[in-house]
C-alpha cells in the first residue's frame, strides 16, 4: 500500500518523494533509501547528495506519520515538567529540546503539572495512550524526584533531576564544578578573603559550597565559618546576607569578594553593598549563578555568572532519548553532569590592596 504522500499528483499542494526522484534522475526507491536512513552501502554519495539537493529545491519533507506508520513510531516525544513553563530562565531546557527534537525530525508534546504529582502521573498515562516514542521529565530545580507513574513503560530520561530510585538516566548540571569555577575566577583576579551567601540545603546549594571550598583548598584557604551565611534563594536573602557580612565591620576585616548562591542572591548583594557605599568591583567583587534571563545583564554593575546549562541539559536528555529510541535499547542508569560557561560582565575586579 502506498503511504499518503505517494497519492497526490506532483505539481499540486506539498511536494512528493516521487518530484524528487523525476528532478534528482532516480529511482523512487532510491529517494526513500536516502529519507529512510539506509542510503549507505545501497547509493553513491554522489547520487545521495543529488537527491538532498533536489529534495531542498522542492521544499520536500518526508512525511512524518507515513513514516511513522512504517517504522512502528510516531515521531514525537513527550516532555513532562513540573513548572519549568512558567520559569524564564529554564524555559531554555525546553527550546534546547525542541530544537535537537526538530533536528532529528521529531516533535516535542510538553505538559507542565504545575508540581501537581497526581496530573504529573496523568501526563505521562495520557502521553502513553498517545503512543509517544518517548519521555523526558524535567524539573526546575535540582533535585531527588519521585518517578511519575508510567515512565518505566517507555524510553525514558530525566533532566535536572536525579531519580529518587537511581533507576533511570538523567542529565543534571555539573554544580560542584560551577562553584569550582566561581572560586577561580575570583582567585585567578587575586582574591583570598572570599565569602559565601545564600542558598539552603538543596542538592545546588551543597554543592556549589563544595566546589568553594575545594578550588579555595589547593590554594590554602579555608573560608571561615561566619562567612558562609545561609539565607535563601530570594533577592531579600541576599541582602540580608551581605549586610551581616559587610555592615559595620572594618575594610580590613571583610570579604573582598562574595560568591552568590544564584543570581537574585547577588543582586541583594549588590544592593547592601550600594546601601553601604561599597563600590563594586574596586572594593568589592561579587558573582551570581544561573545567568538569570532579563536579570543578571541589567543589574548594577552587569553581573558576572556561572550560567546554568539549561539548553544543553534540553539537547543531551533529547540525544540520549532519541539514541535509545532508534537503537531500542534503555540506557543505563548514570547521572551525565554538564558544566556552565562563566559569562564575564563587571562586576568581578582585582582584589583591593589592603
Amino acid at each position: 500500500m502506498g503511504s499518503s504522500e505517494e497519492k497526490q499528483p506532483a505539481g499540486h499542494g506539498r511536494p512528493t518523494s516521487r518530484d524528487v526522484a523525476r528532478l534528482a534522475g532516480v529511482s523512487h526507491t532510491a529517494v526513500s533509501f536516502v529519507f529512510n536512513g539506509r542510503a549507505e552501502g545501497n547509493l553513491s554519495p554522489a547520487t545521495q547528495e543529488r537527491i538532498r539537493q533536489a529534495a531542498a529545491q522542492l521544499g520536500y519533507r518526508p512525511d512524518p506519520v507515513a513514516r511513522g506508520l512504517r517504522r512502528r513510531r510516531t515521531a514525537v516525544i513527550g516532555l513532562v515538567t513540573d513548572e519549568i513553563a512558567s520559569s524564564p530562565f529554564a524555559g531554555r531546557l525546553l527550546r534546547g529540546a525542541m530544537d535537537t527534537a526538530w533536528d532529528n525530525e521529531h516533535l516535542v508534546l510538553t505538559v507542565d503539572s504545575g508540581g501537581d504529582r497526581a496530573k504529573e502521573d496523568a501526563a505521562v498515562a495520557e502521553l502513553l495512550d498517545r503512543r509517544v516514542d518517548g519521555i523526558i521529565y524535567a524539573a526546575f530545580s535540582l533535585r531527588r524526584v519521585r518517578v511519575p507513574e508510567g515512565l518505566h513503560r517507555t524510553h525514558s530520561v530525566l533532566a535536572n533531576c536525579i531519580p529518587e530510585d537511581d533507576s533511570l538516566p538523567a542529565v543534571i548540571p555539573a554544580e560542584r564544578a560551577g562553584g569550582r569555577t566561581a572560586a577561580r575566577l575570583l582567585l585567578d583576579e587575586g582574591h583570598r578573603r572570599i565569602a559565601h551567601v545564600g542558598g539552603l540545603d538543596d542538592i545546588a546549594s551543597v554543592e556549589r559550597l563544595r566546589g568553594l571550598r575545594d578550588a579555595l583548598r589547593v590554594e590554602g584557604i579555608t573560608v571561615p565559618k561566619e562567612w558562609v551565611v545561609r539565607t535563601g534563594g530570594e533577592i531579600s536573602a541576599g541582602y540580608e546576607g551581605a549586610l551581616r557580612l559587610l555592615d559595620g565591620v572594618p575594610a580590613d576585616r571583610r570579604p573582598t569578594a562574595i560568591f552568590c548562591y544564584n543570581d537574585r542572591v547577588a543582586a541583594g548583594a549588590l544592593h547592601a553593598a550600594a546601601r553601604l557605599g561599597i563600590t563594586v568591583p574596586e572594593e568589592l567583587s561579587v558573582v551570581g549563578y544561573d545567568d538569570q534571563e532579563h536579570m543578571a545583564a541589567f543589574l548594577s554593575p552587569p553581573l558576572t555568572t556561572v550560567a546554568l546549562p539549561h539548553w544543553a541539559m534540553g539537547e543531551a536528555a533529547t540525544r540520549l532519548l532519541l539514541d535509545a529510541i532508534e537503537t531500542g535499547k534503555t540506557p543505563p542508569a548514570t547521572v551525565r553532569r554538564l558544566a556552565g560557561p562563566v559569562i564575564s560582565r563587571s562586576s568581578v575586579g582585582p582584589a583591593p590592596i589592603r
